[in-house]
């Protein structure tokens, strides 16, 4: 009798943690989903200068997340992760956004991301790359000219204008120097190139996305500056899943995201050929964990 008492209580105890671990695991699940949206495209953080570019609307996007995941999905804007942490109460679940600069934010963040895919843009590219610059009557027709010359580049966290450019003067036999003159918007290294005139011997890497914001927008007009070099492409706008969120439920995002080419409504809300394109994660820093203090 005695042993039958304490295995009833025994399986009384594991029911009702088995009943509390599902009840936690469905809130959890029934909780909103935060999306974080960094991308310079995207309608908040762009302008409206040129018709159908840089005016992505993720909002539909988030709501056919809803409908696939069958959750809430809290959708975040801002121009780096700490901003847009800060609006999102701390929480990260996905993040679209600029590849290397979601990466460097989310390591000074500690977040361990996933890649899930590269957003394709109209002609179906996921790649992007920066461009050398000088003002239109600027001497320099190569990038073998700019030796001797200032050098505008990007911060490290941008590819396309620091680490890819880098490599191009490099291999062009084009020293830079060791303190490097670091503007953080394609525009501010722009009209530096113009307003000091084609005698000041200054260039400056920009993006090949923002050019056409830069006329657009007036910045600068079209024909002002002159490319003399072109970096190799890397990733554009990447998806990723924070490494906390459920593996089911990142599987179900990576299908949703990864099978946008049968949805022509949100293909254009996202300004995108066929959506998303899977991505490895082979090479990707992933973050150590810290560990709590108890």
């Amino acid at each position: 009798m005695r042993r039958r008492m304490i295995t009833a209580v025994l399986i009384g105890m594991v029911c009702s943690v088995t009943v509390v671990s599902s009840a936690a695991v469905a809130e959890d699940n029934a909780a909103p989903l935060s999306l974080i949206v960094m991308d310079p495209l995207a309608a908040p953080l762009s302008c409206p200068c040129v018709e159908g570019y840089a005016q992505r609307k993720y909002e539909v996007l988030a709501k056919h997340l809803e409908t696939q995941l069958g959750r809430p999905v809290k959708l975040t804007f801002g121009e780096s992760l700490a901003v847009a942490l800060k609006k999102a109460d701390g929480k990260c679940d996905l993040v679209i956004g600029k590849d290397s600069v979601v990466r460097a934010d989310s390591k000074a963040a500690q977040v361990e991301i996933l890649r899930l895919g590269h957003l394709t843009d109209m002609q179906g590219s996921t790649n992007q790359y920066g461009m050398i610059v000088v003002n239109r009557d600027d001497p320099a027709q190569k990038l073998e000219d700019l030796k001797g010359y200032s050098i505008i580049f990007g911060p490290k966290e941008a590819d396309e204008k620091h680490a890819a450019a880098l490599k191009l003067l490099t291999d062009a036999g084009v020293e830079s120097p060791q303190k490097l003159t670091i503007d953080e918007a394609c525009s501010d290294g722009a009209c530096k190139v113009i307003d000091l005139g084609p005698q000041s011997k200054t260039a400056a890497v920009i993006s090949s996305y923002a050019q056409p914001l830069l006329e657009g927008c007036g910045t600068i007009k079209k024909g002002d500056l002159r490319v003399v070099g072109k970096t190799a492409p890397v990733p554009f706008i990447t998806a990723f899943a924070a490494k906390s969120l459920d593996d089911s439920v990142r599987n179900q995002v990576s299908d949703a995201l990864l099978n946008l080419a049968t949805e022509p409504e949100i293909l254009e809300a996202i300004e995108s050929l066929v959506g998303f394109l899977p991505a490895k994660n082979a090479d990707l820093n992933v973050v150590p964990t810290v560990a709590k203090k108890k």
